[in-house]
C-alpha cells in the first residue's frame, strides 16, 4: 500500500524531504490511460539559500523564478540540453527542489522502451533525463503542476527505507558544494545511475574522486 504525497509534503527542508522520497513510487498515467510507474532509487537535494552549487539563484535569475514556485508542483531543470524532473520545496519564491535522479521501473517497462529503446533494459532510467524520456513527459505540459496530479504523481512506501539500505553521497557534476552530503540512493541498487559524485561522504569520509 503507498500513499499518495500531497503538495503540502514539500513545504520544508529538501534534504530531508529528499531522503523520504527514496523507496517511493513515480507514476506515470498515459493519455490512453496506461499506466508507467517506477520505484524511486535515487535523489538530490538543492536548497539555493544555503547552496553554493545552487547557480540559480547566483547567476541566473530567471531561472532562479522558475524554481520559486510554490512547494509540491512539478519543474524541469535542463542540463547539457536534457530535460531533469524535480519537485519544488518550501515556500513560494524561494528556490529549492528535489531532482529524482533514478528509477526503478515497475509497471509498463514495454511502453518505456518504446519512448527510450536501449541495449540494456538495466540503462532505461537510471539517469535524471533517461526517465524523463522513457516516461513520455513533455516538460511544457508538467511544468507547474502538482505532485498528486493524475498524470503524474509520487507516492511513498508503507514503510520508510531503513537507513541501512541508505547510501548517502555527494551530489554528481558541481564544484561548488561538493562537499555536502545530498544524494540518497538504494545501497547496491543496479537501477542507480552509474555517476560518480562530486566527493565521497559515505559515512562522514571525505576522499576526493
Amino acid at each position: 500500500m503507498t500513499l499518495l504525497l500531497s503538495p503540502t509534503y514539500f513545504q520544508g527542508d529538501p534534504v530531508q524531504i529528499a531522503r523520504r522520497v527514496l523507496g517511493g513510487t513515480l507514476v506515470r498515467m498515459l493519455p490512453g490511460g496506461e499506466r508507467l510507474s517506477g520505484r524511486v532509487v535515487e535523489v538530490e537535494a538543492y536548497d539555493c539559500p544555503r547552496d553554493p552549487a545552487c547557480t540559480a539563484g547566483r547567476f541566473h535569475a530567471a531561472r532562479s523564478t522558475e524554481m520559486a514556485i510554490p512547494a509540491g508542483q512539478w519543474l524541469f531543470w535542463t542540463a547539457h540540453g536534457h530535460p531533469l524532473l524535480q519537485v519544488a520545496c518550501r515556500e513560494e519564491g524561494v528556490s529549492a527542489s528535489v531532482l529524482i535522479r533514478a528509477i526503478e521501473p515497475q509497471e509498463g517497462i514495454g511502453q518505456m522502451l518504446t519512448h527510450r529503446p536501449v541495449t540494456r533494459e538495466r540503462d532505461l532510467t537510471n539517469g535524471p533525463a533517461k526517465l524523463v524520456y522513457a516516461l513520455g513527459l513533455n516538460p511544457a505540459q508538467i511544468t507547474g503542476t502538482w505532485v498528486d496530479s493524475t498524470g503524474l504523481h509520487l507516492c511513498l512506501p508503507e514503510t520508510p527505507v531503513p537507513d541501512e539500505n541508505v547510501e548517502t553521497t555527494a551530489r554528481v557534476g558541481i564544484r561548488e558544494g561538493r562537499n555536502l552530503p545530498w544524494r540518497f540512493l538504494l545501497r547496491g541498487n543496479v537501477w542507480v545511475s552509474p555517476a560518480v559524485p562530486s566527493m565521497d561522504l559515505v559515512v562522514g569520509v571525505e576522499r576526493e574522486i
